[in-house]
């Protein structure tokens, strides 16, 4: 979509976590904006989030991915920002009141990356290696595939990572592909992992900018840099994740991708160990992915996704 609104906001602030790839991403936008509109000032207003505050526990234990949201909402809220970017798979699955994902950017690579000095695949990895992941989605999955590896819980960004694994305390890691690609760090990435092997976040490699939904002159602004296919994409995606229930604490991962013209999608639902997975795969209309993202959530109930939710809550 290329619509350039012809009198823009004098001035636009984004608020951002502060870590490497957050601000790669504000950084992103902000240029995206200023090429569009050369008479606004655009700014980046940089924010630790809970999320990032918090690094000892998994993100399942301290409330799920929307406590890296929460302060940048709160700062669309009091008027210190107009805009926020987000990685979409860490923005929740129910907007709060007043509040809309006013533009879906383009996306990244959408998979998982294997990230090892020693091995080049997961399936190199000898018995009782030690893989870093921070996702139950991932973990469900290694767990399936290969039992036999140790898999660990892995916090921090990036660059913390990166040095744990370089530091000998991993074998291996998994990381979104897109997160490196867009530090530059593609050269660390061994193997991407095919969807089949590891399917993906929903909205992995998605870029999501919110923004108040009063603000009908941000929104108007943002629609120059809204994809339309990785819109349809991720709207079916988080809309399976949306009818599930999903979280940091369900181990569950849908992908959507625009062929010939139509939606196809896939999506699972498992136990934390893996043992027990529910797979479901659709092809429906690109004008209404939420339908077929809510057919791929029925799909998965039909096999006893449910009994798995209801465990999970326990």
């Amino acid at each position: 979509m290329s619509q350039v609104i012809t009198t823009p906001p004098s001035r636009l602030v984004i608020a951002s976590r502060e870590s490497a790839l957050a601000m790669w991403q504000a950084h992103h936008i902000q240029d995206r904006l200023r090429a569009l509109y050369p008479q606004t000032e655009v700014s980046i207003l940089g924010m630790t989030t809970q999320g990032d505050q918090i690094l000892d526990v998994t993100l399942s234990k301290i409330g799920g991915k929307g406590l890296f949201v929460k302060e940048l909402e709160t700062a669309l809220e009091d008027g210190r920002a107009d805009l926020a970017v987000h990685s979409l798979k860490d923005v929740p699955m129910n907007m709060p009141e007043g509040f809309v994902l006013a533009a879906i950017g383009e996306r990244e690579d959408p998979l998982d990356a294997f990230v090892s000095n020693k091995y080049e695949n997961l399936a190199d990895l000898p018995a009782g290696s030690v893989v870093g992941t921070s996702s139950l989605r991932r973990e469900s999955q290694l767990r399936a595939r290969f039992p036999h590896l140790d898999i660990q819980p892995l916090r921090g960004n990036v660059q913390t990572r990166l040095r744990k694994l370089d530091e000998g305390q991993y074998a291996a890691i998994i990381l979104a592909a897109a997160g490196l690609k867009r530090l530059g760090l593609g050269a660390r990435i061994r193997n991407v992992i095919a969807s089949e092997d590891s399917l993906p976040a929903v909205g992995q490699g998605a870029l999501g900018i919110e923004c108040r939904s009063d603000r009908a002159d941000v929104i108007a602004c943002l629609q120059a840099l809204h994809h339309d296919d990785s819109a349809a994409c991720v709207w079916a995606e988080r809309a399976m994740s949306r009818s599930l229930g999903g979280s940091c604490q369900v181990p569950l991962g849908g992908f959507a991708q625009v062929k010939n013209g139509q939606l196809y999608m896939r999506g699972f639902v498992a136990s934390p160990d893996g043992a027990r997975m529910m797979r479901a795969e659709a092809t429906g209309s690109i004008q209404q992915p939420e339908a077929l993202g809510n057919q791929i959530a029925d799909a998965l109930r039909a096999q006893g996704a449910d009994e798995i939710l209801a465990a999970l809550a326990l």
